[in-house]
């Protein structure tokens, strides 16, 4: 069983970071000192779990925690910086700060270093999230101690419903557009001034109008998407934000 930590400070560590080319040394004070901090760790860069879900959610409900007294969300993995740092750009996030591990310190003295070897990842972080205030650990999330990679507890959904059960979530919006459409750069500009975040799946040869037949029903572009329901084009899309502002 993994020690839960809660009421102790977290470990006073450094951390070997590459900004602008060159080393940056931080420690667990420039981390965590007088701010409210949610900090998740995983098991490695690039892995399925981490970069389709695990990371990508947290960012996507970051507005939603700063909105709630959380200062930072922070990415913990026992990699190196240069492999955080493509693992951040190829996340394209700038709501978390990915920290690299890369001796697994402070993995260690947290007690959550597990080892991989049969994976040839050698030792790693067990997966676990925590809500940390002023250095001070006030939640922890742990995955079971159970064979594979567990992934039940420590997700965004349910740290944010601990900082506040009551918070609101973003929407989940998707808008197939086709380059040079009218019509769909209306209605991206009709989301971006009700600062709504969006995914865009623009036509391409991989996703080509039988695709957008498929998944729409419909054969005009944009066709836009909210938690699931086809709302339909910039029209529609319009007179879904005024009902949604009158509500």
């Amino acid at each position: 069983m993994f020690e839960n930590r809660e009421k102790q400070r977290v470990p006073a560590v450094t951390f070997k970071t590459r900004r602008n080319d060159e080393w940056l040394t931080i420690s667990s004070d420039d981390i965590f000192a007088e701010k409210t901090v949610v900090v998740f760790s995983l098991p490695g860069a690039f892995t399925p779990t981490c970069s389709s879900s695990h990371v990508p959610r947290y960012d996507q409900l970051a507005p939603s925690f700063f909105k709630n007294g959380v200062d930072s969300i922070v990415c913990v993995s026992v990699n190196d910086t240069f492999v955080m740092n493509e693992w951040q750009k190829d996340q394209d996030t700038e709501n978390v700060i990915f920290l690299p591990d890369g001796n697994g310190e402070f993995t260690e003295k947290m007690g959550m270093l597990v080892n991989k070897d049969d994976l040839g990842f050698g030792k790693r972080s067990w997966r676990y999230s925590m809500l940390v205030k002023d250095g001070v650990i006030n939640k922890m999330f742990i995955e079971p101690n159970v064979p594979g990679d567990p992934f039940d507890v420590s997700d965004a959904d349910t740290m944010l419903e601990y900082v506040n059960p009551s918070a609101s979530k973003p929407d989940d919006i998707t808008v197939f557009t086709k380059k040079g459409c009218g019509f769909c750069a209306k209605a991206k500009s009709l989301l971006q001034d009700h600062d709504m975040a969006f995914e865009e799946i623009q036509a391409s040869h991989s996703v080509s109008e039988r695709s957008l037949r498929a998944v729409t029903g419909a054969d005009k572009y944009p066709q836009i998407f909210v938690n699931g329901e086809k709302i339909g084009g910039s029209e529609e899309l319009s007179i879904w934000l005024e009902s949604t502002k009158a509500a």
